[in-house]
């Protein structure tokens, strides 16, 4: 070209933006600068999504201050300035740009949405769907998409099933990305008949849908059913994903499916994908679950990288099935290669420890809980009191429970039937009787562990008030 204006340039520069050259689009910035163009904003817009796709935030804060100083503020350059924030994870800087613009588009409230939404912030991405709404624009299948996310991360089930209706009166239901978020909206929530229904009406089908609904399967519990539909996936030549593997394993493990497994893990053998964590994460756990430990060490040992998950996997498997010293000495392992335990690890341990009894091992854990902050953890703070009252150390496990800012069910449960178990059955009543006053829920299988527990024993006082006594 004999003449070229910053038209130009930006045309190119968005051409090698779009092919994913982005040290070209770089490159031929620098180009436009040294020869005295001036960029306009859709050039700034051009390198704010470059910024955007590496992360790369002190460039894209220049670019932030050269705008605000040239007053260059526009849809087009602001939308890209929330894309970028919203990128890098600072929402506040993407909700401060947002805030100050005189104009939006659906574009730019589908960026925030969907921002939030992958951030954690169900509940804000929802009450900007709301406000969306109310503001005149309609959403688009990127923004249901984004909104049906926050509805399966906050669990929240009516507004997911509102959504439900209002995309399939906008004629989205053929839409397959659509249809494929909503089916794992349903699966987040627990209704996975739901989204059995939803799977089954699609049109059109991914590997990402039936792998969502193949995982929901799992996840819920659905063993056999998750079987059947991964056998039908594999009928129809469709292409399984890490992710199918994952949630195929899982589903063997439930069911105890060892055949399948071994089957499923040749082939990862075969495709050299054995060494990924989450994929030997799952085989350990799946042979764990079947009682090989012999296959899940060999896995770990194989790993590359052990993380916490995969460690946690085999401590839980041999603490499941009984044998806590081998537990403890994975455990042991695993603090010797420098990985920190997480809530799960220190229940699992715990539970090692009580099935042995191990007392010193356990006071040991609940030191190290303790720094790591993690008592807190219901399931952490339930073990622990398994552990002191199969001990014999009642008032130690009574501490433990009086100082968790938080008690599900099982606390209060695993803590009354500990004294029931020692024979401090008015202490168990009493806790019955606090734990009905707070308003938890009982269930018959603790009352009937506590009255078991204390048969023989005669307080005519105690038993004349367990009429008032009400199972959940």
């Amino acid at each position: 070209m004999g003449e070229r204006d910053v038209v130009s340039w930006t045309a190119m520069l968005n051409g090698y933006l779009k092919i994913g050259l982005d040290e070209e689009v770089l490159k031929l910035f620098m180009d436009l600068i040294e020869r005295d163009f001036q960029p306009n904003r859709f050039t700034l817009a051009c390198l704010l999504n470059l910024c955007a796709r590496r992360s790369d935030l002190a460039l894209g804060k220049q670019i932030h201050t050269h705008v605000v100083k040239s007053k260059l503020h526009g849809l087009i350059l602001d939308s890209s300035l929330v894309y970028f924030y919203s990128s890098c994870c600072l929402i506040s800087c993407a909700f401060e740009v947002f805030n100050k613009m005189t104009g939006r588009d659906v574009v730019c409230w589908t960026t925030m949405i969907t921002a939030c939404a992958q951030q954690g912030l169900g509940y804000e991405a929802l009450s900007m769907f709301t406000q969306m709404q109310l503001d005149g624009f309609h959403p688009n299948e990127f923004t249901f998409c984004s909104a049906l996310k926050a509805c399966g991360e906050e669990k929240a089930l009516k507004f997911g099933r509102q959504l439900h209706g209002a995309l399939v009166k906008k004629m989205l239901k053929h839409d397959v990305f659509v249809m494929s978020s909503l089916l794992g909206m349903y699966v987040k929530c627990g209704e996975v008949l739901d989204a059995r229904k939803v799977f089954d009406v699609m049109s059109k089908r991914n590997t990402v849908t039936w792998t969502s609904m193949i995982a929901g399967y799992a996840q819920n519990g659905y063993g056999e059913e998750a079987i059947g539909l991964f056998r039908r996936m594999n009928r129809r030549r469709i292409f399984a994903n890490y992710l199918t593997v994952v949630s195929i394993l899982s589903a063997c493990g439930l069911v105890g499916s060892l055949h399948l497994g071994k089957e499923i893990h040749a082939k990862i053998l075969k495709s050299n994908k054995e060494k990924n964590v989450h994929i030997g994460t799952t085989l350990i756990w799946l042979y764990c679950r079947c009682g090989i430990y012999n296959y899940a060490s060999k896995i770990l040992e194989a790993m590359p990288v052990k993380d916490v998950v995969s460690w946690t996997a085999i401590i839980s498997g041999h603490a499941r099935l009984g044998n806590g010293m081998e537990a403890l000495e994975f455990l042991n392992n695993m603090l010797w290669e420098g990985v920190e335990p997480n809530p799960f690890t220190y229940s699992s341990a715990l539970k090692a420890c009580t099935r042995i009894e191990a007392v010193r091992e356990g006071k040991w854990l609940h030191g190290s809980a303790n720094k790591a902050l993690a008592l807190s953890n219901v399931y952490v703070g339930s073990a622990l009191i398994g552990l002191y009252t199969k001990c014999g150390l009642v008032k130690d496990a009574f501490q433990v429970f009086d100082n968790m800012p938080e008690r599900n069910i099982v606390v209060w449960k695993t803590m009354i039937i500990g004294y029931a178990r020692n024979s401090m059955c008015k202490e168990a009543l009493q806790l019955l009787y606090r734990m009905q006053a707070e308003g938890v829920k009982m269930d018959d299988f603790t009352v009937a562990t506590v009255l078991s527990a204390c048969g023989d024993v005669k307080w005519d006082s105690e038993r004349s008030s367990l009429c008032t006594l009400k199972s959940g």
